[in-house]
């Protein structure tokens, strides 16, 4: 098992996100993206979304992708706060690991980071050290 500091540098290959700062976030049970307009879609008579998001801390550059939607589901933020979002299925690339994971979407352009990583993308596969920083390396 890897050991992960309390914030890392992965990847999110499959929705075009080739560097991404997140914190490792163990009282979130599902990751979350910042995503700051959604617009829902038909595809082939599927859901999908198309997403807006700034992936990069301090930066407006825009980066814009679209994926089957996979679930929508109440969740409760930090503040005790419940909002219906939108969940996709992405890969994650963190260290050796490179798999699937579920991503919740919401505004997060008042946080530092663009990304938190949840208890379910960790399960089995990593253990946290909340002292520790960027122990998979640094941004590429």
């Amino acid at each position: 098992m890897e050991i992960l500091g309390w914030k890392e540098w992965g990847r999110l290959p499959d929705i075009g996100i080739d560097a991404i700062h997140m914190k490792v976030d163990t009282g979130a049970k599902t990751s979350c993206l910042h995503a700051f307009k959604l617009e829902p879609f038909e595809k082939d008579g599927k859901p999908w979304l198309r997403v807006f998001v700034h992936p990069h801390q301090d930066s407006l550059e825009e980066h814009i992708f679209e994926a089957p939607i996979h679930d929508q589901r109440e969740v409760t933020d930090s503040g005790g706060h419940t909002e219906v979002r939108y969940v996709i299925r992405t890969r994650l690339c963190l260290g050796e690991f490179e798999g699937p994971i579920e991503l919740t979407l919401t505004n997060r352009d008042t946080m530092k980071f663009r990304m938190l990583l949840g208890r379910q993308a960790m399960r089995k596969r990593f253990m946290v050290n909340p002292e520790l920083a960027h122990q998979l390396g640094e941004r590429t």
